[in-house]
């Protein structure tokens, strides 16, 4: 169970804390413990997805309708170089749209295209990217979340 990893838990606070910072609400609702919290995430019915600040950002977390979606699991998701989810085409725009995220702390309305592991192509809508921070406040990754998309027929 994914959610229950030490390296989880505190990596899901971080995307909560830096998500109601930068965006002024919470993600999902925090009544319960931090281990419950990390559950709710990873079972959401949106997608989250994040990176962390390597040159070429590996994926380091993805819930399970994001891994659904991206038609993989687990290990080969965290195993992926975040740009590797847009194709080759796509992918300065989504540079771009990174380097706006991390400049402004987020930013929102985001759409694309998108490709999963298996080469099926869907586009995203109303996306929110967000800078996550640690407890210092230095960045150190960034996230995506959006529970709009639509599968394009290859």
């Amino acid at each position: 169970m994914i959610w229950t990893q030490p390296e989880i838990i505190n990596w899901s606070q971080l995307l909560l804390d830096s998500y109601s910072k930068f965006l002024g609400h919470q993600l999902i609702e925090r009544t319960s413990e931090v281990e419950q919290q990390a559950k709710e995430l990873f079972f959401a019915s949106f997608v989250v997805v994040s990176h962390q600040t390597e040159e070429d950002p590996i994926l380091n977390y993805g819930n399970q309708i994001a891994l659904d979606l991206w038609e993989t699991d687990w290990e080969n998701f965290t195993r992926t170089p975040s740009r590797l989810t847009a194709e080759p085409v796509n992918r300065q725009e989504r540079q771009q749209m990174l380097m706006q995220a991390a400049t402004q702390g987020f930013i929102d309305n985001y759409r694309g295209v998108r490709i999963s592991s298996k080469g099926k192509r869907f586009f995203i809508e109303k996306a929110i990217i967000w800078n996550v921070v640690d407890v210092k406040g230095s960045v150190c990754g960034q996230a995506a979340t959006f529970s709009e998309w639509s599968i394009w027929q290859n």
